[in-house]
């Protein structure tokens, strides 16, 4: 999902009179984001760079499994291992493989979820989405200010879930995420939840999240660490993985 506008280009011509005419001089080109997220985006390694790797991987280290997470990065299929179990999308619908039956998760939800929140915010690039300033977040005596996110109708299984991108004023790098849930629902949430972004990483020529952290909510606003979710053996490629790399195995096989 990459969000496009119409860029629009300026052309000055500064004339003098009775002198010959000087030759037209370009303005910039209008960024296609707001300029707060674009210098977001600038501070992470930029779009144009995140956009020439076509696959990443990480894994996430876990009791009693962890898992290895796949994904497409144009096509957006994507492939879970955790153990004898396998979930993903072939880029039509969602699977799960699970001969032991150890997986009591919801494929659907769950097979991009933590790709979506590792992947900021680079995936807040994405096609069909509106961007608005937002009241800013003050933690500790800090003040970080933010844009609020929405989806477009019918973009995504939750078009109705809304996030809030809040980013330090100085480097521009991503610092909080808000995020309502309301996957299944056809009703907007007023209830955010909080993830904090404050271990970055080079991975390649980009900046990603080494680890991200839950953080319990009163008032309406993040008080104390409440989960750590970490990623290791990251890696971006620019080359893809074939297609039936992310096709149910038993599908595989046939093939």
């Amino acid at each position: 999902m990459k969000h496009f506008l119409l860029l629009t280009l300026y052309l000055f011509m500064a004339c003098k009179p009775n002198t010959k005419t000087e030759a037209p001089v370009p303005a910039q080109a209008e960024t296609k984001y707001p300029e707060a997220f674009q210098k977001i985006l600038d501070a992470h390694g930029g779009l144009d760079t995140w956009d020439t790797y076509k696959t990443l991987a990480f894994t996430i280290p876990g009791e009693p499994v962890s898992e290895t997470h796949s994904i497409d990065l144009h096509s957006r299929k994507d492939h879970i291992q955790r153990g004898t179990a396998s979930l993903g999308f072939d880029g039509e619908q969602a699977w799960l493989h699970d001969p032991e039956n150890s997986y009591k998760g919801n494929p659907e939800f769950y097979h991009n979820l933590m790709f979506y929140f590792y992947a900021m915010p680079f995936v807040l690039a994405d096609p069909g989405i509106n961007y608005e300033e937002t009241e800013a977040l003050r933690v500790n005596d800090t003040t970080y200010p933010g844009l609020k996110i929405s989806f477009e109708p019918q973009i995504g299984v939750s078009s109705n879930d809304e996030y809030y991108l809040y980013y330090d004023p100085e480097t521009s790098q991503m610092r909080w995420l808000g995020y309502t849930a309301t996957f299944g629902a056809e009703e907007k949430s007023d209830q955010i939840n909080y993830i904090a972004y404050d271990n970055w990483t080079p991975v390649a020529e980009v900046l990603l999240p080494r680890s991200i952290t839950w953080y319990a909510v009163e008032n309406g606003q993040p008080t104390t660490p409440r989960r750590t979710v970490n990623f290791e053996n990251v890696s971006l490629n620019t080359a893809s993985k074939a297609d039936n790399f992310y096709q149910k195995p038993a599908l595989q096989a046939e093939n």
